[in-house]
């Protein structure tokens, strides 16, 4: 089971650089992710969900910036681009994978921008990334703070 989470993770962290490729180039989804299969090992990633956001997220960027934007205290096309892509990813993985929880989600996109991203960008990420799921998994939140306490 731990390998299934550190290839999704090793996914995340692939396309995180093949959406800021197709960002900067502007190259199709398709050609950077037979550029980033060429240059890169992919050994150990979830090649199947690598392909999954590398293939969705341009498909529906206009719908996920739509979500993320009134999150934003900026442009979006002020935020870096490394950060960009990241909460894409995020906002995705929020709307169209539901089967990840949320803290999964907000987990995975902060460890991603601690790496990837400016020195306190992974705050940035967290904060926007934590409203847009307060909006997208309101039921999945409200049922998590209702649950009894599990004890340790």
């Amino acid at each position: 089971m731990v390998v299934a989470k550190a290839s999704r993770h090793m996914a995340r962290r692939a396309a995180v650089q093949a959406l800021y490729q197709w960002q900067l180039t502007h190259q199709t989804p398709q050609d950077i992710e037979v550029h980033y299969s060429l240059d890169h090992e992919l050994e150990g990633i979830d090649v199947p969900y690598f392909h999954e956001l590398v293939s969705e997220i341009p498909l529906h960027q206009h719908e996920l910036d739509d979500q993320l934007i009134p999150h934003l205290d900026r442009d979006l096309e002020d935020v870096d681009p490394v950060e960009r892509a990241i909460l894409r990813i995020g906002a995705y993985e929020l709307e169209f994978r539901a089967e990840i929880p949320y803290k999964v989600v907000l987990n995975e996109t902060v460890k991603l921008a601690k790496t990837f991203g400016a020195e306190h960008g992974h705050r940035y990420v967290n904060a926007v990334l934590d409203k847009l799921a307060s909006k997208l998994r309101a039921g999945e939140i409200a049922a998590e703070k209702s649950a009894p306490p599990t004890a340790v």
